[in-house]
């Protein structure tokens, strides 16, 4: 099969229109049958619940051509299941998880000349994404729904790959207490634009977000959920009810546990916690792990041990691990790859 004619190396984290996409259409109490199209625009209402009200959920995932030329996914059963429990709490019917792993399989076959191949970098994002479609007017739930999925080629999600990353602390809350922070839901990241281009403006990669309540334990940025080494070289996760349940992540602390034998402890940590940190990074579909070298509170920086240089060994052994298994060159645990061609 002849690969698209991309600068695969250089493509950036950017949209790029592919070929096929997975669109299925809830009517009636009942999901219709998906089909692939051709037409990457949508038709709506200018009252669609949508477009009033937000009433979205989506996913993230990848696919992969491994070192033996396979084409392959990385555990999307759970990305069907976390967003089957995003669409309980937003009030949607979600698709079901054969319905969900059909569409990633149709989608990647169909644009399987835009799967990056091996050694290049990039890799093939998937985004399925579940809204509400018919006029709404009222403040109330919709009851027609689409299920879609697109796909589009990817470099790095942060520019400069593995270079480690400087966060600011965030004046601004991304999800409150008992709210919607824990559901993949479109509106969390919209809270979180403004922060993120005045971050920018300020010369930071991204924004470290505080728990609302006290605004002293450490939650996530705006996209990925974070990770800290211990000098002791153990691995910290944040734990709290605001934060997104990252595939990636759960991941990572099963490799870190059970092949590298780390002690994995997953508690709140609050902000004063991180000077004492040697390693810390970020984790997500998009990012896999990106390190953090340095955090800026109000003009106090907190700099890791591991430096600016490059990510630090324990999360260094971690990523080789994790994208070792995505790309084939490490077995992974029964289950997590789904091979498609």
């Amino acid at each position: 099969m002849e690969k698209k004619n991309l600068d695969w190396e250089h493509i950036g984290f950017n949209y790029h229109k592919t070929d096929y996409r997975y669109v299925a259409e809830y009517k009636d109490g009942v999901w219709g049958e998906g089909k692939l199209t051709g037409e990457a625009d949508i038709v709506l209402n200018e009252c669609a619940n949508i477009l009033q009200y937000s009433q979205q959920v989506f996913e993230g995932l990848k696919a992969y051509t491994t070192a033996d030329g396979h084409i392959v996914t990385f555990r999307p059963d759970q990305n069907a299941k976390r967003m089957a429990g995003s669409a309980r709490f937003m009030e949607m019917p979600a698709p079901s998880e054969e319905m969900f792993l059909e569409a990633v399989d149709q989608v990647v076959r169909a644009n399987a000349a835009w799967v990056p191949p091996y050694g290049t970098g990039a890799t093939l994002y998937l985004r399925p994404y579940l809204f509400g479609t018919n006029p709404v007017i009222g403040v109330k739930p919709a009851s027609e729904f689409q299920f879609r999925l697109f796909c589009t080629p990817v470099g790095p999600y942060f520019r400069g790959g593995a270079k480690p990353l400087t966060l600011c602390v965030s004046d601004y809350d991304r999800a409150a207490p008992h709210g919607t922070g824990h559901v993949k839901a479109s509106l969390n990241y919209a809270m979180s634009l403004h922060a993120y281009v005045e971050a920018h403006a300020r010369g930071y990669d991204e924004n470290l977000f505080l728990d609302a309540a006290s605004r002293t334990m450490v939650e996530e940025t705006g996209g990925a959920n974070f990770v800290f080494v211990t000098k002791d070289g153990e691995l910290v996760i944040p734990q709290s009810d605001s934060i997104l349940p990252s595939i990636t992540r759960r991941s990572l602390v099963e490799v870190a546990r059970d092949y590298l034998g780390l002690t994995v402890t997953e508690r709140p940590v609050s902000l004063a916690e991180l000077p004492y940190f040697a390693e810390a990074g970020l984790c997500g579909t998009a990012a896999v792990i990106s390190p953090v070298g340095k955090v800026v509170d109000h003009g106090r920086e907190i700099c890791f041990p591991s430096g600016m240089e490059k990510m630090g060994p324990v999360l260094q052994q971690v990523y080789d691990l994790l994208t070792g298994m995505q790309m084939g060159t490490v077995e992974a645990p029964a289950g997590w790859i789904r091979t498609i061609l």
